[in-house]
Parts: C-alpha cells; structure tokens; sequence
C-alpha cells in the first residue's frame, strides 16, 4: 500500500506546486516578476538538469563533487545522509551500466525547489516513471527526495503517464 501511495505523493507534490503558480496570488505574481527570482530559479532548474545528467547519464561521480553540498539530506531510506554515502551508493548502482541520455518528461521549480519527471527504461525494457525532488541552497543541491513507478503494460485509462 505505502509503494502505490508514495507516486502518488510525488505527483501532488508536482501538480500542486504547477498550479500554485498558475493560481498565483499577488505575492508570487510579484515574486516571479523579480528577475533576481526568476534567474535564481532558472539556474537551479539548470544546475540540476546538469546535474542528473552527469549523474545518472554519465555515471560520473564526480558530479556529487560539483553539485551536492556537504550536509546533503537524502530522504530515499535505502541512502544515507552526506556525499560519501551518495558515493558509495551510486558506485553500486552504476557497476556494469553504460551512459545514457536521461529523459527528462517534464521539470519544475518554485522557490528553492526543483521538480522532475524522468522516463527510466528498466533492465528487462519496461518502463519507469520517477520523480525526483531537489532543495538548492547556494548553488548546491542541499536535499533530495524521489518516487518511483513501474509503467504498466496495460492502463485503466488512454492516458500516458509520460
């Protein structure tokens, strides 16, 4: 029950966060209007775009270096907390793995937050959806979040999770 809940999550999280902004009060309106805001936001969205991409495309650790900061907080209960255990963990993952171009569906941000969406294509072929949660402090990606959904052969409905 908590696997099929924690998707779900996510994509509250996302949406609810995509229409906060489009139901936008005269705050946020004001916020987003602030150009110091907007490139802030538009280098956090980029910085980890470059980031996931040296990562979990380029199976690069060193992109942990470059872009996490020291007191990273992994919320994801199979990674400790820090770099080093992000490291170790990644080095695992990566073992026998070729380079890949990460599929990004669709990404977000608000306020010190980023939102992705990536379609993942599993060993077998199938397919997965993950979400990803950023928190940036100071250029570093300082907290981290994520869900993950196998794609069923088969939907409830006719319309594509990607």
């Amino acid at each position: 029950m908590k696997t099929k809940l924690l998707p779900l999550f996510a994509i509250i999280v996302l949406f609810y966060g995509c229409q906060k902004n489009t139901n936008s009060s005269q705050t946020n309106s004001s916020q987003n209007s602030n150009p110091k805001t907007t490139s802030t936001i538009q280098d956090n969205k980029k910085t980890v775009l470059d980031f996931y991409q040296k990562m979990f495309g380029d199976k690069d650790i060193s992109a942990v270096d470059q872009y996490i900061a020291p007191e990273y907080i992994q919320h994801n209960p199979n990674v400790a907390d820090g770099t080093e255990a992000f490291k170790k963990a990644a080095v695992k993952w990566f073992e026998g793995k070729p380079k890949t171009k990460i599929d990004v569906q669709h990404i977000a941000a608000e306020g010190d937050l980023v939102f992705l969406h990536i379609k993942n294509t599993r060993p077998d072929g199938g397919l997965k959806s993950t979400i990803d949660i950023f928190r940036l402090k100071d250029g570093k990606i300082v907290e981290h979040w994520d869900v993950h959904q196998d794609v069923p052969e088969h939907s409830a409905n006719n319309h594509p999770m990607f």
